[in-house]
C-alpha cells in the first residue's frame, strides 16, 4: 500500500462536500485527470449522502471514511455508517429503487456510483449499518 487515510464526521448534510473534497485531495497525489477526480468526488458524494439521508434519517450520528492507494494506483474508498442497514442490497442497487416516500429522491445513487467506479461493493446488516466500497484505478502520470 502506498498511502492511506481515515476520516470521521457528523452526519450533517453540510459535511457531504467536506468528504468529497477531502477524498479528492487525497487522490490528488496521483495527479488524476479532471474526469477521474470528478468521478471520485461524485461517487463519494453519493455514498455519503446515502449515510446522511437513509442510514441515519432524522438523527445525527457518525460517518466513517477510509481511503487507500495501492502500488497499482488503485484508489479504494470505504464509506461506513452504523445506521439502519439495508435489508435487500440487490433491490436497493436497482436503478430507480428508493425508500423515499416523499418523492424527493430518484433512487439512482448506487447506479451513479457503479457507472463512475471500476467496482462497487455493498455490505450491510439491518440495524447495524452499511459499508460501501468504491474502487477506481487511476491512470496516474506519476
Amino acid at each position: 500500500m502506498k498511502n492511506s487515510m481515515k476520516l470521521q464526521f457528523d452526519s450533517r448534510s453540510c459535511n457531504e462536500s467536506f468528504a468529497r473534497t477531502a477524498i479528492a485531495a487525497f487522490a490528488a497525489q496521483l495527479d488524476p485527470t479532471y474526469d477521474e477526480l470528478s468521478d471520485i468526488k461524485t461517487a463519494v458524494s453519493e455514498a455519503v449522502t446515502n449515510c446522511i439521508v437513509h442510514a441515519y434519517a432524522e438523527r445525527l450520528n457518525t460517518v466513517y471514511i477510509t481511503a487507500s492507494i495501492n502500488d497499482e494506483n488503485v484508489l479504494t474508498v470505504k464509506v461506513r455508517d452504523r445506521g439502519c442497514g439495508i435489508p435487500d442490497i440487490k433491490r436497493a442497487m436497482e436503478p430507480l429503487f428508493t425508500t423515499d416516500t416523499a418523492g424527493e429522491r430518484a433512487g439512482l445513487g448506487f447506479a451513479v456510483m457503479q457507472s463512475l467506479c471500476d467496482k462497487v461493493r455493498v455490505r450491510s446488516t439491518p440495524g447495524k449499518g452499511t459499508t460501501v466500497t468504491l474502487i477506481k484505478k487511476l491512470e496516474s502520470k506519476r
